[in-house]
């Protein structure tokens, strides 16, 4: 009687340790993400893989987030096709992720303009010494033109998204209407989005 106790149990002893291997192994083949979008109107950043949402994150920008950005120092984040093109594990902001900007397109628009496009744009976490600021971070777009999350958020992306991803950064969901006028003073670019009348409802 003991005997087939003791069998039983190590029966399902080794079926537990099977299934512990084989969630490890799931774990560790979790899909990554071959694409991040940003949204900035909805201050969104979401890992795609195949087209198939992986997770949608609530991100803070750049102090000026409308437009995209121009030159050093005005505290855009970019609007354009990008990549991530190297990860930085010891970065100020607990963990990093560079982006390939300035493009090719960034680097003419500021050459007509005579200015420098800037660079050092990351998706990345939150400084040691405000990590206790969690989500609250959300409330306001505070970076230099960075992308960024909680520190738990950016473990998690950091893991996903390997050094090649292509990140698209929009501007908005859909395409707007806007003109753009460069101040010859300063060099400033002004954008204006035309006010859409809105339409009184029938009676």
């Amino acid at each position: 009687m003991f005997a087939g106790t003791c069998r039983n149990s190590v029966n399902a002893l080794v079926i537990l340790a099977l299934c512990a291997g084989s969630c490890a192994a799931d774990k560790g083949t979790a899909a990554k993400a071959d694409r991040v979008v940003i949204v900035k109107s909805t201050r969104t950043l979401t890992l795609l893989n195949h087209g198939q949402v992986l997770k949608t994150y609530k991100v803070a920008l750049g102090g000026d987030a409308v437009g995209p950005k121009v030159k050093a120092g005005d505290k855009k984040t970019p609007e354009g096709e990008y990549v991530i093109d190297s990860k930085n594990p010891h970065s100020r902001f607990h963990l990093a992720l560079h982006i390939s900007y300035p493009n090719v397109a960034d680097r003419e628009r500021a050459r007509k303009l005579g200015v420098s496009p800037g660079g050092g744009v990351e998706i990345h976490g939150l400084e040691a010494k405000y990590a206790w600021v969690g989500s609250l971070h959300r409330q306001i777009n505070w970076t230099a033109g960075c992308i960024a999350v909680t520190n738990s958020e950016i473990e998690e992306i950091y893991k996903l998204v390997p050094v090649g991803t292509p990140v698209e950064i929009r501007g908005d969901e859909k395409p707007v209407e806007h003109s753009e006028t460069v101040d010859r003073k300063n060099g400033n670019l002004h954008v204006t989005i035309p006010l859409i009348a809105k339409v009184k409802p029938s009676h």
